[in-house]
C-alpha cells in the first residue's frame, strides 16, 4: 500500500485495486504514516526509507554517492502515454507494432520496447491528454511504411527527409502515425551515404 501511495495513486484508486473499502485504506495509510513518524499522504510521498521487504534492503551497507558530479544517466528506462482503451491499446502495441507484451494490471498496460519500456495508463476522458511522441527506430523507414499500412495503420504522410548532414550526406526520414489512442508515434530512420 505504501509503494501505492508513493507512486501517487488516490485512495480510491487503491481501494478499487486492493478489493477492499475506502475506509480500509485511509486506515492503512494514516496507520502506516503513524509508524513512519510523518503526517499524512503528502510527507508519505516524500518519506525517504523504503519497506524492509524491498530489495534496496540487499544493497545496505553498500556505498551510496551522493556526488552530483558523478552522475551518468544511463538511458530512457520507461516512457508513459495516456489511453483511453485498455484492450484497444495492448492490441495496437502488442499485435500491429509487434512490441513484447510485459504485464497488464488493471487500467495499467507495459510493453517492452528493445530495453524501453512503454507505460500505457487508461485515464478517463476529461483528464486524457496527447502524450509525447514516441520515435520508433529502423532500419528501413520503406519498408516499416509499408508492413505498418498493410496492418491498417493511419499514417499522417509518406516517410520524408527531416535533415541532410552537410557534412556526412546522411539523411534523417520520419514518418507520423496514430496508435487509435490519439498519440502520435514516429517512425525515423537514418541514411548512410553509400
Amino acid at each position: 500500500m505504501l509503494d501505492l501511495v508513493r507512486h501517487g495513486m488516490s485512495r480510491r484508486t487503491i481501494a478499487q485495486r486492493r478489493g477492499v473499502s475506502l475506509d480500509a485504506v485511509k486506515y492503512h495509510v494514516q496507520n502506516i504514516a503513524g509508524k513512519l513518524g510523518v503526517r499524512g499522504v503528502a510527507e508519505l510521498r516524500q518519506w525517504p526509507g523504503f519497506p524492509a521487504t524491498s530489495r534496496l534492503n540487499e544493497r545496505k551497507g553498500q556505498p551510496m554517492t551522493t556526488d552530483t558530479q558523478s552522475l551518468v544517466l544511463e538511458r530512457i528506462g520507461q516512457v508513459s502515454l495516456y489511453i483511453r482503451d485498455v484492450a484497444r491499446a495492448e492490441a495496437f502495441y502488442g499485435e500491429v507494432l509487434g512490441l513484447r507484451h510485459v504485464f497488464t494490471f488493471g487500467d495499467l498496460a507495459f510493453f517492452d520496447c528493445g530495453g524501453t519500456r512503454i507505460y500505457l495508463h487508461r485515464v478517463e476522458e476529461e483528464k486524457w491528454r496527447a502524450g509525447s511522441i514516441l520515435y520508433f527506430a529502423v532500419p528501413e523507414i520503406r519498408a516499416a511504411h509499408e508492413a505498418l499500412l498493410a496492418k491498417g495503420v493511419r499514417f499522417q504522410g509518406a516517410p520524408h527527409m527531416i535533415f541532410e548532414d552537410d557534412e556526412t550526406k546522411a539523411q534523417e526520414w520520419m514518418a507520423f502515425f496514430e496508435d487509435g489512442e490519439g498519440n502520435v508515434l514516429a517512425l525515423m530512420s537514418r541514411l548512410e551515404p553509400d
